[in-house]
C-alpha cells in the first residue's frame, strides 16, 4: 500500500511504513509544504496514496467523501509530541493488515482505530 505522510507529522512515519512493507514518502521530500489541501489531496489521488495527517479537515466526509480518494487517516491526539504521536501511529499500523484502508477514513485515536467507509447506512 502506498502512504504520503503530512508535513505536519513526524517522518518516521515512512520508517514505520516502510518497516511494514508499504511504499511510503512525504509531503515534505516531494516539496509540498504549504500546499492548500485540495492541492495535496489530488496529488493523493494521481499517486494512488493514502494521505496521513493531523489535519482535521480531512475528517469531514463532506469535503473529502472517502470513496473518492485512495484513503485518509487522520490522528485526533490529545498530545502532539513527536514521541506520542509515532507510539500512536505504531499501535494503528498493525490494523492496516486487517482492516480496509482504501477509500476509508481513520481516525487514529489514543485508544481506538474509527474507520469510515463514508456511505450514509
Amino acid at each position: 500500500m502506498k502512504f504520503k505522510i503530512d508535513e505536519n507529522l513526524p517522518t518516521e512515519f515512512v520508517e514505520l511504513l516502510q518497516a511494514a512493507h508499504h511504499d511510503a514518502v512525504t509531503a515534505l521530500s516531494q516539496g509540498l509544504q504549504g500546499e492548500d489541501d485540495p492541492v495535496l489531496i489530488d496529488l493523493c489521488r494521481q499517486e494512488g496514496r493514502v494521505l496521513v495527517t493531523l489535519d482535521l479537515d480531512f475528517s469531514d466526509i463532506r469535503t473529502y467523501p472517502p470513496q473518492e480518494v485512495p484513503g485518509l487517516m487522520v490522528l485526533r491526539v490529545r498530545r502532539q509530541d513527536k514521541r506520542h504521536l509515532i507510539e500512536v501511529f505504531r499501535r494503528a499500523i498493525p490494523l492496516i493488515a486487517q482492516e480496509p484502508v482504501e477509500h476509508r477514513l481513520w481516525i487514529i485515536e489514543e485508544t481506538r482505530v474509527r474507520i469510515h467507509s463514508g456511505e450514509t447506512d
